[in-house]
């Protein structure tokens, strides 16, 4: 047995109290076999982290591709570089992803989702996951398009939902659509049938049509601030209507670009138990700035941001952890930046049912991540906890 003391546990709200450390038991092969409080007078332990956080790897609930790849324009010759991508994310500390599509054909995503099916085959330890997929599409409003291809959005009904996805009903996580729609509704009940995690996004929902929609099984929003009505002094919107409530989860592009960092800060004010970091990586993630193919389209990457000709953002290439780092400082609690990437996206995939401690039991602790908060140049930083 092994025993790990003063360890912090992500939160997602600050807290000052003394007694928010924890304790770890493991076996002699690094399993976690309990999470405890921390005794003050604890004076048994091997090893004393001194109040750093212990986090699982980060899941990121919305990426779109890397390396030159896009998951909307997959085929079976890309698997070896699809491996490769996901050997990447693993080392940029990321356990999981769901693979997401943008709005395409009915041809694009089937083959897209029949070549995640035969690399899943391929799991290894060391490798990131591919999760269920996200459908970012195409259900949308065609007015918050963003960078999607107007030409692949269609009306919501039952029957193109099911001709969509037949086949591939357990291999989907979540689905992003604009609920106010006519045929939505029912798309979503549909979809909550399947245990498919429902978001908000593209969508010109208003304040009534965005409770309308919680209330009928959305759960998340999609890139907050992005592709939506904002908020606004007499018009408060979806943003406003999920802040109103804890149960809807905001998925959040923490680069700085997308969403102002002031904007970050007072969301977290507004919804601090609800953020989730995405980082809505295009094709271009791991190739640094230039010019690349991307759904048949030319973009441009400079410092990390792409854009379309016409000046339209079209994603971002900054690794979730990077991201992390700089919410961290933003916001001034490291604890609920690393909640947000790592803990966070978890609740949403698990739809609030396992609590934190949960993520940690049973878990080797070499597949974990030690942050450390540098007390001289105030910058947050992670590790391989063992």
């Amino acid at each position: 047995m092994r025993k790990i003391t003063n360890i912090k546990v992500p939160q997602p709200e600050k807290s000052e109290d003394e007694k928010n450390l924890f304790s770890l038991v493991l076996d002699e092969h690094g399993i976690i076999l309990s999470i405890d409080k921390t005794c003050k007078k604890e004076s048994s332990y091997d090893e004393d982290w001194h109040g750093d956080w212990l986090s699982p790897r980060a899941i990121d609930l919305q990426m779109n591709g890397g390396l030159g790849i896009s998951f909307t324009d997959l085929n079976f010759n890309k698997i070896p570089k699809l491996l490769t991508l996901l050997d990447q994310l693993w080392l940029d500390g990321v356990e999981g992803i769901c693979p997401t599509f943008v709005s395409c054909s009915l041809d694009q995503f089937q083959l897209g989702m029949e070549v995640l099916k035969e690399t899943k085959k391929y799991t290894s330890t060391n490798r990131c996951r591919l999760l269920g997929a996200h459908m970012e599409g195409p259900f949308l409003c065609e007015t918050y398009s963003g960078a999607h291809d107007t030409g692949s959005i269609c009306r919501p009904s039952i029957s193109a939902l099911n001709e969509r996805i037949k086949g591939f009903e357990d291999d989907i996580a979540l689905m992003t659509l604009a609920p106010e729609l006519k045929g939505s509704l029912d798309v979503i009940s549909r979809l909550r049938e399947l245990n498919i995690v429902v978001s908000l996004g593209h969508s010109s929902a208003d304040f009534d049509s965005a409770i309308k929609a919680f209330n009928n099984g959305v759960s998340m929003i999609t890139h907050t601030f992005n592709a939506m009505k904002g908020l606004h002094h007499r018009a408060i919107g979806p943003i406003g209507a999920a802040a109103r409530r804890d149960d809807i989860f905001l998925g959040l592009i923490g680069d700085g670009v997308h969403v102002h960092s002031d904007m970050i800060r007072l969301l977290k004010i507004l919804a601090p138990k609800q953020i989730v970091l995405v980082s809505d990586a295009i094709s271009a993630y791991g190739l640094g700035d230039g010019s690349f193919n991307w759904d048949k389209r030319l973009i441009t990457v400079e410092n990390g941001l792409c854009r379309l000709p016409n000046e339209t953002i079209a994603g971002s290439t900054l690794p979730l952890l990077d991201a992390c780092k700089k919410i961290a400082n933003w916001i001034n609690d490291p604890s609920a930046a690393i909640w947000m990437a790592t803990l966070a996206p978890r609740m949403v995939l698990s739809q609030n049912k396992m609590t934190a401690k949960s993520f940690f039991i049973g878990k080797n602790i070499k597949s974990l991540l030690r942050w450390k908060m540098n007390s001289c140049n105030h910058q947050l930083s992670w590790q391989l906890a063992a």
